[in-house]
């Protein structure tokens, strides 16, 4: 039985105080692992404060380690040493995987989301081979159920008892309207400063239209589309040709566009959270399982042009 005591640290805490130790400087420290100065500093009190001992002496003029500090920094940089060759190994066994991988994804998503994912998947797996089945919500929804998918991305299915649910982004709805239409360069738009405008929607049939309902529902007014589209990016054509304004998910909108802008819409803001999607007392092939895994990896940072992983109202 393993009676040590729990270590108040972590990989990144070791990994800052090696590249303090190796440059000598909080400055070029920081810069080294991505951080600022004041979170570099942290993580370093972090360590002292979790060990027990003073591993680095600070003056106005330099940095210098400890003598326990100096024998520490060593052990660390072994043990990175160390690690980095493990993963290189495991790295390298990854790269012979081979397999089939289906998965069920909106189409925003599959725009938006998974192409980035998929990218450095194939990076890491490259004799895998990924088949996306892009379709609206509840038909990507029946084709994870019925087992035609491994699993799914996903905005509907969390009250399914039999799939599991795992959040990875949330995101609010926008406003898409032409660059010049009047409520363009609005910070926020109210649902009430819509009344009178041509109002485009996706059908009464869609998710995301069924969750707009279900979240306006207490607005006093029931806001009524002049055209209707089944799909969204048909949708944002309509827009684009200056037919009208429309309520769609943050994803959906095309990176770097010069016609269209998305304007946060408020009072209500209403959300909507991608999920991974899959089967409870399904075991997933090992293909499957690793693509399934590296989805849900976590990361520090939010991937460029698209909804943060908790978007803030």
């Amino acid at each position: 039985m393993n009676n040590l005591p729990a270590r108040r640290f972590d990989l990144a805490d070791l990994e800052a105080f090696a590249a303090l130790a190796r440059l000598g400087s909080f400055r070029a420290a920081a810069d080294a692992v991505h951080l600022s100065q004041p979170a570099l500093s942290r993580r370093i009190e972090k360590l002292e404060s979790a060990l027990g001992v003073r591993l680095v002496e600070r003056t106005t003029r330099r940095v210098a380690l400890t003598p326990v500090g100096g024998q520490f920094a060593l052990k660390v940089q072994n043990l990175l040493d160390d690690l980095d060759g493990t993963l290189l190994g495991i790295e390298a066994l990854a790269a012979q995987r081979t397999g089939r991988v289906t998965i069920a994804c909106v189409p925003s998503a599959t725009l938006h989301f998974l192409p980035g994912v998929l990218q450095r998947f194939h990076a890491r797996y490259p004799a895998i081979r990924v088949r996306v089945h892009d379709a609206h919500a509840h038909e990507a929804l029946a084709v994870v159920l019925s087992g035609e998918a491994d699993f799914g991305l996903n905005f509907v299915g969390a009250d399914e008892p039999s799939l599991r649910w795992t959040p990875l982004l949330r995101e609010r709805f926008v406003l898409a309207c032409r660059r010049d239409h009047r409520l363009a360069t609005r910070r926020q738009v109210r649902w009430d400063d819509l009344r009178g405008e041509a109002l485009l929607s996706v059908g009464q049939t869609s998710g995301n239209r069924l969750l707009l309902e279900k979240a306006l529902a207490g607005l006093g007014w029931r806001p009524q589309p002049v055209f209707e589209a089944r799909h969204v990016h048909t949708l944002l054509g309509l827009v684009a040709a200056g037919l009208g304004v429309a309520a769609v998910p943050q994803l959906a909108l095309p990176r770097g566009s010069h016609e269209l802008v998305g304007v946060p819409l408020t009072a209500p803001v209403v959300h909507r959270s991608i999920a991974l999607l899959s089967r409870r007392g399904d075991q997933l092939g090992p293909a499957a399982q690793a693509l399934h895994d590296f989805i849900i990896e976590p990361r520090d940072a939010p991937r460029p042009g698209e909804a943060d992983p908790v978007d803030a109202e």
